[in-house]
């Protein structure tokens, strides 16, 4: 006799929570453009549409979960904390400092310089702190305690993955044939987002590196579990374990994530620069990789959106 998972308690957004937050996010957020490939360009039985959001506020998506997260703040609300692997850190800081508050942000000491010299740049306080991004979240609980400020999690909370979803509105507008989303998974919120935000409209695809298999190990045991962080995706998609907003969105939908080698990751991320001359980080490239690499199971015919989610950059392709 089999089983049946216990129904979740976990807050999750739909498609009207999603569109709150775009209406409250309003212009302050970037409409990132769009790039068709066709498949001769590619090598791919499709085309594709790279949606280029490393040209985000802060080089990434984040801004959008962290912006919502602060406008959604107590009023009289003085300054938040954070803990990251560096573009929730830079999120966090430019949306404290539009709102007017304080932002004292947790990284992991080994983060990109560029990650982290982005806090600095918005205004924020960065603390460096040995070991992961497990680490940093617990210096920043800490904190939080101590000081009594509210922390802002960089990926499952209802109002950051509302504000992620808003990626989802935009590309509706921008490619409403689109049939398949494809997107990098590292704790979930933005995957989490586009599946609400386009449910019922487009599949959403959740992939993450062989490395970092957070959301493929907590289907496997059936819950959210510590997970291996490693590789050249790490500083962006090594969450400690996936979020429960993504869990039981990937649970609920039934959906599975691909697994993609480093190796396909940097092809990706080198494709990208040489095609098209846009430098986005490692992270960013694990769903064009799953796409290129062959990993995902594409239709011919298919319409398929890649997001480039990430520009936080520490080097050159090699």
């Amino acid at each position: 006799m089999t089983t049946q998972p216990e129904p979740s308690t976990v807050q999750r957004p739909r498609r009207p929570d999603i569109e709150a937050a775009a209406f409250r996010l309003g212009d302050a957020i970037r409409r990132t453009p769009v790039i068709t490939l066709r498949p001769e360009d590619t090598g791919c039985t499709v085309g594709i549409v790279v949606k280029l959001e490393l040209l985000q506020h802060s080089g990434s998506f984040k801004a959008r979960g962290a912006l919502n997260s602060v406008l959604s703040l107590d009023p009289g609300t003085s300054g938040v904390c954070a803990a990251s692997g560096g573009n929730h850190a830079g999120a966090v800081a430019w949306a404290a400092q539009r709102a007017g508050v304080t932002a004292d942000v947790f990284v992991p000491a080994t983060a990109p310089p560029a990650k982290i010299a982005r806090i600095a740049e918005y205004g924020g306080r960065a603390h460096l702190v040995d070991g992961f991004v497990k680490d940093a979240l617990a210096a920043c609980q800490d904190f939080a305690g101590r000081h009594g400020v509210p922390t802002l999690h960089p990926y499952d909370t209802f109002e950051t993955v509302s504000g992620a979803g808003t990626l989802g509105l935009e590309l509706e507008e921008q490619v409403p044939e689109a049939e398949r989303v494809v997107v990098g998974c590292g704790g979930g919120g933005l995957f989490a987002g586009l599946a609400a935000a386009l449910d019922g409209i487009a599949d959403v695809l959740p992939v993450e590196p062989r490395l970092c298999p957070s959301l493929a190990a907590a289907l496997d045991a059936g819950h959210p579990v510590a997970s291996a962080v490693g590789g050249v995706a790490v500083d962006s998609l090594g969450a400690p374990a996936i979020g429960r907003i993504a869990f039981e969105t990937a649970r609920e939908r039934h959906i599975a994530s691909v697994l993609v080698d480093d190796e396909a990751i940097v092809a990706a991320r080198r494709f990208l620069w040489s095609k098209l001359r846009v430098l986005a980080e490692p992270g960013a490239c694990v769903a064009l990789a799953a796409v290129l690499s062959g990993e995902l199971d594409l239709a011919a015919g298919q319409d398929v959106v890649v997001v480039v989610s990430g520009g936080n950059n520490e080097s050159w392709p090699n």
